[in-house]
């Protein structure tokens, strides 16, 4: 990878990191500059994640999730710019669910895709394990975002931020080491058999 290889790389894991960090953000400054100016960010970060190239493909449902979630806060935050900033995970569950699920019905399922990244020769057994790993997703994003909305409208901004930005994301690490270990598992019991 060249120099500006990096670069990009680098510039598009600062907008994913930032993305990441808005509940907390959120938390500590919704009191001292209010709504706006954070919901305003958040959609420059999502748009520039849109933007912003990277050297290893994004699959385009990925990028239309983003780009869906930009556009649900704009319209949110004319509505209820406090409610706006909180819906972020929500709409962020909610478009990841629709293109993990979009990916199910038009092959190749979404984490086949990233497997592919490192694994370009997937065997067809590799295939049917990304497609149930894909429904796996789709329910943690289901059980996830529907938590999201509910700190979302009957939690304090404390709670809200506690669970969006950690609990939901230790969940998340959870599942994927919980994969990774099945992974781990199912291949050595292909290789012994």
């Amino acid at each position: 990878m060249n120099s500006s290889g990096r670069r990009l790389d680098l510039w598009a894991g600062v907008l994913a990191v930032t993305s990441l960090l808005f509940p907390p953000i959120a938390v500590l400054c919704m009191r001292w500059v209010g709504p706006w100016p954070i919901v305003i960010g958040l959609v420059v970060v999502l748009l520039l994640r849109v933007v912003v190239r990277t050297t290893t493909p994004v699959p385009i449902e990925m990028t239309l999730s983003v780009l869906a979630v930009a556009v649900g806060e704009l319209v949110v935050i004319f509505y209820d710019p406090h409610l706006a900033a909180r819906l972020y995970p929500v709409f962020m569950n909610a478009t990841f669910f629709i293109a993990f699920g979009a990916t199910l019905l038009k092959p190749p399922s979404m984490i086949e895709r990233f497997a592919r990244i490192s694994e370009p020769d997937l065997d067809s057994a590799g295939v049917a394990y990304t497609r149930v790993v894909t429904w796996v997703w789709m329910v943690f994003f289901l059980v996830n975002g529907s938590i999201a909305l509910w700190t979302a409208l009957h939690g304090s901004l404390m709670l809200w931020g506690i669970y969006n930005g950690g609990i939901s994301y230790v969940a998340a690490g959870t599942l994927m080491v919980c994969e990774y270990i099945v992974r781990r598992i199912v291949r050595a019991r292909k290789t012994t058999s």
